[in-house]
């Protein structure tokens, strides 16, 4: 069973985030063995220099590279990243998992991700060229992820 992990900036507060988490956190244990590790997320100043936001985001960048599973394919969102269908997305996993036991999605907070890290991830990928709290793109993911599986195993799923 391949195993997929979300490391991500930022504890989730909101309960109908947690819930939606929950949910597909369940639903997804029929495919594959999940893990998400939320990491802390640095304290932004109202008043802050461009030299102190590269900071922030560098020691979140260093924080998530820290926990990345060593032989995993990775997996960046990024606003540069490309944009799959999600048939174009359940391929790419499926590709994926032939060749690797294990796939890791990165999510920055909300200054995002170094250059470097997302150079390092084997792939970026972008869900849109709109902004959104990297909270709630936790739930898109969860979502396309198990989209893919249903897609994969030729099970219906709302479309």
């Amino acid at each position: 069973m391949i195993h997929i992990s979300i490391i991500c900036i930022g504890k989730l507060k909101e309960t109908y985030l947690k819930d939606a988490i929950f949910e597909y956190t369940k639903r997804l244990s029929k495919y594959c063995k999940l893990s998400i590790v939320e990491l802390p997320d640095e304290k932004i100043p109202d008043k802050s220099s461009n030299l102190l936001l590269e900071n922030i985001k560098t020691k979140e960048s260093n924080s998530i590279s820290a926990c990345i599973p060593k032989d995993s394919y990775v997996f960046a969102l990024d606003l540069t990243g490309k944009q799959y269908s999600s048939e174009e997305f359940a391929m790419q996993l499926d590709t994926i998992s032939m060749q690797n036991s294990s796939i890791c999605f990165l999510i920055g907070g909300s200054l995002g991700m170094t250059k470097e890290l997302v150079q390092r991830a084997n792939n970026s990928i972008c869900f849109s060229k709109m902004t959104f709290p990297h909270q709630l793109i936790r739930v898109f993911l969860l979502e396309q992820i198990f989209r893919s599986f249903k897609i994969l195993h030729g099970e219906t799923y709302h479309r």
